[in-house]
């Protein structure tokens, strides 16, 4: 139950990894995985769901994250994306060297790599000055490539439309026994939040009361349980509400709400609006 260690191997000639791959077609997107390299994603158009930590949401019109060191996640693409392409950039932390990572012209890069523990999403104004760059690597020689996500990062380094995914002082880079622990937990989420989920139930499985479970989740996640999982289940309601013509009182159902009622005070709670508004903004995803 644990995420699975991804082993990232360098792009030939390249001291990062570097892929790009066509609408749906990169097969480690639905896997809860993690690796100690920086990973930077780029979506092209399309809408999805996707996990970063404790974070769960749905993002439209294309994605442009950086996800730090050991970050667990998955995500991002799927068969109901509608996405162009989705390019993936994988570099270790210390790629550039201590000594090259020291310089005042790259200091701003390092402070960029340390708020990536906690996941970034960048916005739209950002994913337009970057994106082409990005995709236009895939013919580029490693220098050129080299040159450019640099060019990338500092960009980055200096974006003004982004979010900090996980709350401040989240990391996902604890002891083994937490580590083991809270990701048996998202993984027994993400396996079961269309059930009812036991709150009982989840603590014996930590091997604790659920006292001192709600009070481990939240030191953990900076989040209480309950929210964590309603947070999943309407998020998945917004996935479902942009990519299936189906009723919104089937979409409750399926994302794991037995009281309809609930679910639109919660979805509005979550998002700002009710499910038949956001299906109304979301029309054309559906098309």
């Amino acid at each position: 139950m644990k995420p699975s260690f991804e082993v990232v191997e360098p792009s030939f000639g390249s001291s990062f990894y570097y892929s790009k791959y066509v609408e749906n077609a990169n097969n480690m997107a639905h896997l809860w995985h993690y690796h100690p390299e920086i990973e930077m994603v780029f979506v092209n158009g399309g809408a999805g769901k996707r996990q970063i930590g404790s974070h769960v949401s749905y993002y439209t019109e294309g994605d442009l994250i950086l996800i730090g060191s050991n970050l667990p996640h998955c995500g991002f693409t799927d068969t109901n994306t509608g996405n162009k392409n989705e390019t993936v950039i994988q570099m270790k932390p210390d790629f550039l060297g201590d000594i090259f990572l020291g310089l005042q012209e790259i200091k701003g890069i390092h402070e960029l790599f340390d708020k990536a523990k906690a996941g970034i999403a960048f916005g739209s104004e950002t994913m337009r000055a970057v994106g082409d760059s990005i995709e236009m690597m895939d013919d580029q020689s490693p220098f050129e490539r080299l040159l450019t996500l640099l060019s990338v990062l500092k960009e980055l380094e200096h974006a003004k439309d982004y979010k900090i995914l996980n709350a401040d002082g989240f990391s996902m880079e604890m002891q083994v026994q937490d580590n083991d622990r809270i990701n048996m937990i998202f993984n027994y989420v993400k396996d079961h939040f269309q059930e009812q989920i036991s709150l009982q139930h989840v603590a014996e499985m930590s091997s604790m009361t659920v006292p001192s479970f709600c009070r481990y989740f939240k030191k953990i996640t900076k989040k209480t349980f309950t929210h964590f999982v309603n947070e999943y289940r309407v998020v998945h309601a917004s996935k479902l509400l942009a990519e299936k013509p189906i009723s919104i009182a089937n979409i409750s159902y399926e994302s794991g709400f037995n009281n309809f009622s609930h679910f639109n005070k919660l979805f509005k709670e979550f998002t700002g609006k009710s499910a038949s508004e956001y299906r109304h903004e979301l029309k054309s995803l559906i098309k």
